[in-house]
């Protein structure tokens, strides 16, 4: 038989039995990847490797061409004895042709980071990689605006899928320097002595 006094608690007892237990989640979606899919940057502060295969090419023409031919003919004559005639002519031709060119390319690896996330979901990345071999100092400074479908499955994005690129090369030291024109040669170019 059963008490009276005790039947509420025996009924808090089976209805407690009686509710799904729950249990906390063993498996973190934000620290841990999908075991069937590779980790690629998608959230602030991720890393992303960046691809640079930068190939650029640009060739400017122009022409002119004139002919100018200008004669002056006279004759002078007074009597029989006094006969003379001159003539003068004045020709020119011009063929002018200029042309330019300039090409410039550049092949490297950068890791980048995260610094944003768009609400169209694209990253903001920026990164720079700083070498210093032998006194001559490299910098390299990307940012811009990739796609999450243009990060392949290693995590890594050509510099040609960046939008809004933004890719500077600088270096500095004594190779840097001694590519530079000397002094004398920069005076004799600008006084247009050859």
């Amino acid at each position: 038989m059963i008490d009276l006094r005790t039947l509420p608690v025996f009924l808090a007892v089976l209805l407690a039995l009686d509710a799904p237990a729950g249990a906390a989640d063993l498996y973190n979606h934000d620290s841990w990847p999908a075991l069937a899919s590779d980790r690629t940057a998608h959230k602030s502060g991720d890393v992303l490797t960046v691809l640079v295969y930068e190939s650029a090419a640009a060739t400017d023409t122009a022409s002119s061409g004139s002919t100018r031919d200008s004669k002056v003919g006279g004759e002078l004559s007074a009597g029989t004895t006094f006969d003379k005639s001159a003539s003068l002519g004045l020709s020119g031709e011009s063929d002018d042709t200029g042309s330019i060119g300039r090409s410039g390319g550049m092949v490297a690896q950068i890791s980048v980071t995260v610094d944003g996330v768009l609400p169209n979901g694209d990253l903001h990345i920026a990164g720079q990689q700083v070498m210093n071999i032998n006194g001559e100092k490299t910098k390299i400074q990307i940012k811009g605006r990739v796609r999450l479908a243009d990060i392949s499955p290693a995590n890594t994005v050509l510099s040609s899928r960046i939008a809004d690129a933004a890719i500077d090369y600088d270096g500095s030291g004594f190779v840097t320097r001694s590519a530079q024109a000397g002094l004398l040669t920069r005076v004799f170019n600008w006084l247009g002595i050859p």
